[in-house]
């Protein structure tokens, strides 16, 4: 197992068959998943697209994960949790800013997937929606958006199969308020 230290961020390929095992290793610590097509950067996950085909904002296991072009990137394939988030986007500097009110804000999980993504070739400068893997996230009858603490204990795991050759970005989460108020590590494996 390979181990993302808290608040930073990792990249690399993971070819189509692989398997990523994405573990919270201590309980309640979010991971931003993202990714794009190798053959084409123009090419990336899309959390919209997602919802859209599975007419639903859950995702758990069997769920696609679709393209900004509507093709099947990646599929979860096992899920202990069974409770993630494709709302949100990943939290930046500007997140700290704006909702904590912090006058000197880290790159957050937005700032760790662009500095993992730039050895791949990836220029983008900001990043829509990401997958948050373990992120616990309830809207309201008002459609107020409340983060919770992640549901996710120590030892669960998600495991997503690529269906295409994929640049993933992953990290252990930067945000007090998705991970409880904590911030610890999370591991992963890459499975043939």
């Amino acid at each position: 197992m390979q181990t993302i230290q808290p608040k930073s961020g990792k990249g690399f390929i993971l070819k189509k068959g692989q398997k990523l095992k994405v573990i919270d290793i201590e309980g309640e610590q979010v991971s931003d998943f993202f990714c794009f097509l190798e053959s084409d950067l123009s090419e990336y996950f899309s959390s919209g697209r997602t919802m859209d085909y599975l007419s639903s904002i859950f995702v758990g296991k069997e769920t696609v994960l679709y393209s900004s072009k509507s093709r099947p990137l990646a599929q979860i394939k096992e899920d202990t949790v069974g409770r993630h988030d494709v709302l949100l986007t990943p939290c930046s500097c500007d997140t700290f800013r704006l909702i904590y009110k912090d006058d000197n804000p880290a790159i957050g999980c937005e700032g760790n997937l662009l500095n993992a993504f730039k050895e791949f070739g990836v220029k983008e400068t900001c990043l829509p929606a990401t997958f948050n893997i373990f992120m616990n996230v309830e809207i309201d009858k008002s459609g107020e958006i409340k983060v919770l603490a992640p549901k996710s204990k120590a030892g669960d795991y998600v495991v997503i199969e690529a269906l295409e050759d994929i640049i993933v970005g992953l990290t252990a989460c930067s945000a007090l308020q998705s991970n409880n108020g904590s911030f610890k590590p999370i591991g992963y494996e890459i499975m043939d």
